[in-house]
């Protein structure tokens, strides 16, 4: 069985993220803030070997995990896989919704009024389930839904043909380290509070496993 390192980091601030807005599959740019964040994950992990490196299709990723590359040391690829797998959750018409606004209309219909309490009450994966559907359009991703998806990103990187042992840089976003966290973690993590924008969590991935190692470092 092989098993992989995995080094997660989250994306560099965005806008976004200063304006407290949900970013699944929407974008906005890198602040200056956010190519720091970028360059000190580099400085960071500049001497780690990766032997391959994933990230979503969205700019705010690709920008941070392209400026860990350039600043490797370690004889590492040079170029990310881009894949739509490895998206944030996508939070249909919420969208650029302030993020309290958008999980108080998905948990209000059940007594709670925000993001932290849903979680605490009952988990992640039901905070998918009632934005879905809070959301007028139902476009929004549900647990099932995400989950089929993201999976598809973790079978893409367990099939790149990689050695035993090898070194994986991941550049992953907020909701979607939680998730992970959450699923993968045993229970042992905050998953109330978000990743800090260029924090690191590591993980072993085997082919019927993750397993998180160190969360949000």
């Amino acid at each position: 069985m092989t098993k992989l390192n995995l080094y997660l980091v989250r994306h560099g601030q965005t806008y976004f993220n200063i304006y407290d807005k949900l970013q699944g599959w929407s974008n906005s740019p890198l602040t200056a803030k956010g190519k720091q964040n970028a360059q000190e994950a580099g400085e960071r992990l500049k001497n780690i070997h990766f032997d391959a490196a994933f990230c979503s299709d969205t700019t705010r990723a690709m920008e941070t995990i392209q400026t860990i590359l350039n600043m490797n040391e370690a004889d590492s690829i040079k170029w990310p896989v881009t894949s739509p797998y490895f998206r944030e959750e996508f939070y249909g018409s919420y969208e650029g919704t302030n993020m309290g606004l958008a999980w108080y209309n998905a948990g209000a219909p059940h007594g709670l009024k925000n993001f932290h309490d849903i979680v605490t009450k009952h988990s992640i994966g039901t905070a998918k389930d009632w934005l879905k559907e809070a959301d007028p359009f139902h476009d929004a991703e549900n647990n099932e839904e995400y989950w089929a998806r993201v999976d598809k990103g973790l079978d893409l990187i367990r099939h790149a043909g990689l050695h035993d042992d090898a070194n994986v840089l991941w550049v992953s976003h907020g909701n979607t380290l939680l998730s992970l966290v959450e699923r993968f973690g045993g229970g042992k993590y905050d998953v109330t509070v978000r990743p800090k924008n260029g924090s690191l969590t590591t993980a072993t991935l085997t082919d019927d496993d993750l397993q998180i190692v160190e969360y949000n470092k």
